[in-house]
C-alpha cells in the first residue's frame, strides 16, 4: 500500500513539473501579457501623434492598460506582417497595426484568419461609405478606419488675381478648365500650375477614383485598364497639363514640396494631408484657398471629389485582441472630443462623420484667409466614389507608369492600354 502511495505521489509531482515548464514555455514565447497591447504604426507627425493623443484619451477607461507603440517605416511593417502572416507565427506581432487603404485587401485575403472582426466593435454607418471596402471581407468588418485622404486643389490666390480670376473661378470645375486657367495663370505670373513625379501617377488615381473607376474590376482582383474610358480620359488630360507646359517636374518628396513652398507653382491637386507641409511656410499665410479636386470632363460619372492614401488600424488575431479591439472602439471608433483634439493637434481628418458637427471641424484657418477647410474637406469625404482597391494596386501602377511614357513619346492609346492589361494579366495570376 505505502509502495503504491509512493507511487502515485511520484506521478503527481511529474504531472505538476510538466505542467508548470509547459506554461513557462507559452509565457516567454506564445503568450503576450494581456494587459500590454501593441501599436505598429509609421509616421511620427500624423500616425504615432494620433496613436499617443488615442493612448491618453483611453487612461480614463482603463488606466491599467499598457499600451506600446512603436513606430516602424511602412515598408517595414508591409515586409514584417508578410514573414510572419506567411509563416503562420505569431510570435512579435502587435496587437494593432495600420495598414495603408491601398494595400489592406491583399493582407484580408491572404491571411483571413490572422485579423481580428471589428464589426461589432463600432457603427459602420458612422464612418464614411469610401473606406468601408478596403477594410472589409465578405461582409465583415475587419479595419477601423482612421484618416481620410480626400483631395482638394489648394490654390495661391495672389497668382489667380494676378490673371485676373477669384477662387470662385475654381471651385467645381472640371480639368479642361483648370488648363484654361492655367494658361492665363503662367502667362501674368510665369509660375506653373503643379509638380508632377514621372514615377508617381497619384494624379491619375485621383481622376480615375472621382469616376468610380479602378485600375482594377469590382473582384478586385482583374485588371480594368484596356477599354476602361475613365482611365482613357485620365490619360489624355494628363497628357494635355503637360503639353500646355504647366508642370514643374520633380523627382521626389522634397522637391514636391520645396515646388509650393517656394512659390513655384500656382495649385497643389493632393490629398488632404498635405496642410500642414504648405502651412509650414509662415511667410504664404493668407495666400491659399482650397477647392474641391476638378472633375474629368467628359465622363458623366466624375464628380469633383476623389481619395488620395489614408489607412485604417487592424487588430490581429493575437491574445490581448478583445482589449486592443475595446481601445480602438472608445477612441477612434467614438470619441468625438478626441477627433476634435486630432484636428487641432494633428491636422488630421478622420472619416468619422459624427465628429463633423464638432467645433474643431468648423473652425476657419486663418492661413486660408480664414476659410473653414476641414469644414470643406468633411463635406468632399462623403462625395467620395466607393471603388475597390483590391490586391494588386501598386503592380498595376508600375506598369502604367512605363507605359505613360511610351503614350507620352506617341504610342497610340488604345495600344498603350491593350498591352498595359496584357503585363497586368501576366503579372496578377
Amino acid at each position: 500500500m505505502k509502495k503504491v502511495l509512493a507511487l502515485f505521489l511520484v506521478s503527481i509531482l511529474l504531472l505538476t513539473a510538466c505542467s508548470s515548464g509547459s506554461k513557462s514555455k507559452d509565457t516567454s514565447g506564445e503568450v503576450k501579457d494581456t494587459n500590454e497591447i501593441t501599436v505598429w504604426a509609421w509616421d511620427p507627425n500624423f500616425n504615432i501623434k494620433a496613436m499617443n493623443l488615442a493612448k491618453e484619451a483611453y487612461k480614463s477607461e482603463n488606466p491599467d492598460l499598457n499600451i506600446k507603440i512603436v513606430e516602424n517605416a511602412q515598408a517595414d511593417i508591409v515586409q514584417k506582417l508578410n514573414t510572419s502572416l506567411s509563416s503562420g507565427t505569431i510570435k512579435g506581432l502587435p496587437n494593432i497595426v495600420l495598414i495603408e487603404d491601398y494595400r489592406a485587401q491583399s493582407f484580408l485575403q491572404a491571411y483571413p484568419d490572422m485579423f481580428y472582426e471589428l464589426t461589432d466593435s463600432f457603427n459602420a454607418e458612422d464612418f464614411a461609405p469610401y473606406k468601408m471596402a478596403p477594410t472589409s471581407l465578405d461582409g465583415k468588418n475587419y479595419g477601423l478606419p482612421f484618416d481620410t485622404g480626400v483631395t482638394g486643389l489648394y490654390v495661391r490666390t495672389d497668382y489667380l488675381e494676378k490673371a485676373g480670376y477669384t477662387v470662385d473661378d475654381l471651385k467645381d470645375i472640371d480639368w479642361k478648365k483648370y488648363i484654361e486657367i492655367g494658361k492665363k495663370v503662367k502667362e501674368a505670373t510665369g509660375k506653373q500650375m503643379l509638380t508632377q513625379d514621372p514615377k508617381d501617377l497619384g494624379l491619375l488615381r485621383m481622376m480615375i477614383q472621382s469616376s468610380g473607376s479602378w485600375y482594377l474590376k469590382e473582384d478586385g482582383v482583374s485588371p480594368n485598364l484596356a477599354g476602361n474610358e475613365a482611365l482613357m480620359e485620365a490619360f489624355k488630360t494628363y497628357k494635355e497639363i503637360l503639353d500646355a507646359d504647366l508642370v514643374k517636374p520633380v523627382s521626389d518628396w522634397s522637391q514636391f514640396v520645396a515646388g509650393f513652398n517656394s512659390g513655384d507653382v500656382a495649385t497643389v491637386p493632393t490629398g488632404n494631408w498635405i496642410t500642414p507641409s504648405i502651412k509650414a511656410e509662415e511667410s504664404q499665410s493668407g495666400k491659399w484657398a482650397v477647392v474641391a479636386l476638378p472633375r474629368l470632363s467628359e465622363n458623366a460619372n466624375s464628380v469633383n471629389a476623389s481619395n488620395l492614401g489614408g489607412s485604417s488600424w487592424y487588430v490581429l488575431n493575437v491574445p490581448g485582441k478583445e482589449k486592443a479591439a475595446e481601445f480602438l472602439a472608445k477612441t477612434f471608433g467614438s470619441n468625438v472630443d478626441f477627433y476634435q483634439k486630432l484636428i487641432k493637434e494633428v491636422g488630421a481628418i478622420g472619416t468619422y462623420k459624427p465628429a463633423a458637427d464638432s467645433e474643431a471641424y468648423k473652425a476657419g484657418d486663418e492661413f486660408f484667409g480664414g476659410q473653414k477647410i476641414i469644414s470643406d474637406f468633411a463635406n468632399w469625404t462623403e462625395k467620395i466614389p466607393q471603388v475597390n482597391y483590391g490586391l494588386h494596386t501598386y503592380a498595376v501602377e508600375d506598369i502604367l507608369a512605363i507605359e505613360m511614357q511610351n503614350y507620352l513619346k506617341g504610342k497610340d492609346l488604345d495600344k498603350v492600354l491593350e498591352d498595359a492589361q496584357k503585363q497586368a494579366e501576366e503579372q496578377i495570376k
